[in-house]
């Protein structure tokens, strides 16, 4: 018979993190600098639409998109200061390339602005839902915030469907690119 009482208790493994995992609070500043890059980014490239399109008849559509990620990043300017979280340093750069997206797919014509917003719209969508799974019952609040938001980046999605963005000439290829691209930004994002 052994002695239970002299061994060390056992760690569930939901406690046990290996080399390279995040802590919680590691975590919870990667997903909120993240989330703020993101959003800005988002906006600029609605900015980006709308100095192009904003004139036509797809530019109440924009705009409503628009304010819909001002809110969301309002938010998460919000929580960068109350989590104390790093913002990422390549603000600078997702100022200039998310308008350059959303003109340069604008200057292509609407559906190709709405396949532009199809495109990072589903890689947004899946993002947020991998942090929702990923963060703790204790994070109710923040997991609440991203469930909203990602209702109304589907929404976004959806209404680049309506508007005819899978219509675009080359929209696999143009869906791919974006779609890496948002990848590779997000990404990023979470580390510098």
């Amino acid at each position: 018979m052994t002695d239970t009482a002299s061994r060390p208790p056992r760690r569930r493994t939901a406690d046990r993190r290996l080399p390279g995992d995040l802590s919680k609070r590691e975590l919870i500043d990667r997903i909120v600098r993240v989330d703020h890059a993101g959003e800005f980014g988002a906006q600029r490239i609605y900015a980006g639409q709308l100095a192009v399109l904003g004139h036509k008849p797809c530019g109440k559509t924009i705009r409503h998109m628009k304010e819909q990620e001002e809110k969301h990043l309002a938010a998460f300017e919000r929580l960068i200061v109350e989590r104390r979280a790093r913002p990422t340093l390549l603000h600078p750069i997702w100022n200039v390339a998310g308008f350059a997206l959303g003109a340069g797919t604008a200057l292509m014509g609407e559906k190709a602005a709405m396949a532009c917003t199809i495109a990072v719209e589903e890689v947004i969508d899946d993002h947020y839902r991998r942090q929702y799974e990923a963060l703790g019952d204790d994070e109710a609040e923040l997991k609440q915030t991203i469930e909203e938001f990602r209702a109304e980046e589907a929404e976004h999605a959806h209404i680049g469907r309506e508007h005819g963005g899978e219509e675009t000439v080359g929209y696999p290829v143009m869906r791919a690119a974006i779609a890496a691209g948002s990848r590779l930004a997000i990404w990023l994002s979470e580390r510098v």
